[in-house]
């Protein structure tokens, strides 16, 4: 399964055999809102904060992707989840009703790779049947923590994104129809010395290339062989970074092959700033849009990169530079 330094091959070819996608208000309105399961009015959900509100959502994603998959709760056996609040407090307590043998994620906005990666690791390696793996966000309660609460109306730098109101799951399965996930780099922790909380892009950007470029050098892959490589949340300030990077590494990538699931979810004119972020960006974008393109033929073989800004409030008031972190997951179309 390991093939060069740090990435598997997965032989058996795990089946994402079914998503589900759920979304806020500001999702709705974006330009992906068709790719949703459900979508809410408002960013309570009915609960009385928007953390309680966040677990609801990874809750609904969970529900969807298992019902649609046609099996129980009972069917799967471990889940792997995700989140940026306090000791992944939303997935854990979504586990409280799921009743799902748990695996807590953090990877902050590169949870739903890191997730499916070990899922698609679990299930090529006979380690399971049916496993979920979910990653979420919700912008009111990542604000709140990270930065400052919406009700303070604190401005914002050109250099900041805006954090995604999702949840995105997928069930992997060792047969069924579907997708495959074909193989997985797993990302070094790079820190190029940024401290800046609003640049988020910038700060991720070296970890996306360094990744891409392990993931091409491991698996001795042209630099054509898929027909899109997105990254998690770089944004309007990291894309073009990474991609000058990755041309002084001598690799390639025309605009229309090189995206960001950041760049796409929201319209134009969205208060977004510098585009959208958060676990739940790439996880909706890529079990919603991106394996809807698939299904319909647009799309034969795709890469996920999903980045990860490691900062937390402590290591913010420690005055830390920003570790970051990228994991890459190659999609296949089924028949492959």
């Amino acid at each position: 399964m390991l093939k060069g330094h740090q990435s598997w091959v997965f032989e058996n070819k795990p089946v994402i055999t079914s998503t589900g996608v759920v979304g806020g208000p500001f999702e709705a309105n974006g330009l992906l809102s068709n790719d949703f399961d459900l979508l809410h009015e408002d960013l309570w959900l009915g609960q009385d904060s928007y953390e309680k509100a966040q677990r609801v959502l990874l809750e609904e994603s969970v529900t969807r992707a298992i019902e649609k998959a046609e099996l129980t709760n009972g069917d799967i056996q471990f889940m792997l989840a995700g989140d940026l609040l306090n000791q992944l407090t939303p997935s854990s307590f979504a586990c409280r009703m799921l009743c799902i043998p748990y695996l807590g994620m953090f990877g902050a906005c590169s949870t739903s790779m890191e997730g499916l990666a070990l899922a698609a690791f679990l299930v090529n390696g006979d380690g399971a049947n049916h496993v979920v793996t979910a990653a979420t966000s919700h912008n009111a309660a990542t604000e709140k923590q990270f930065r400052y609460p919406t009700e303070y109306g604190g401005q914002k730098p050109p250099t900041a994104q805006w954090t995604v109101t999702a949840s995105g799951a997928a069930i992997i399965s060792r047969e069924g129809s579907g997708p495959h996930v074909t193989s997985a780099t797993i990302g070094k922790v790079i820190d190029m010395g940024l401290s800046d909380p609003f640049n988020m892009g910038g700060a991720m950007a070296p970890a996306a290339v360094d990744t891409i470029e392990s993931h091409f050098r491991d698996l001795e892959l042209p630099h054509d062989h898929y027909d899109l490589i997105a990254t998690g949340d770089l944004g309007k300030i990291g894309l073009p970074i990474a991609k000058e990077m990755l041309e002084e590494r001598g690799i390639a990538l025309e605009d229309g092959v090189f995206q960001d699931c950041g760049l796409m979810i929201y319209r134009e004119g969205q208060p977004v700033l510098a585009g959208a972020s958060g676990p739940g960006c790439s996880a909706s974008v890529t079990y919603g849009h991106l394996l809807n393109r698939m299904k319909r033929g647009e799309i034969k073989r795709m890469l996920i990169v999903a980045t990860g800004a490691l900062l937390s409030p402590l290591s913010f008031q420690q005055k830390e530079t920003i570790p970051c972190i990228a994991h890459a997951v190659s999609i296949e179309a089924g028949g492959m």
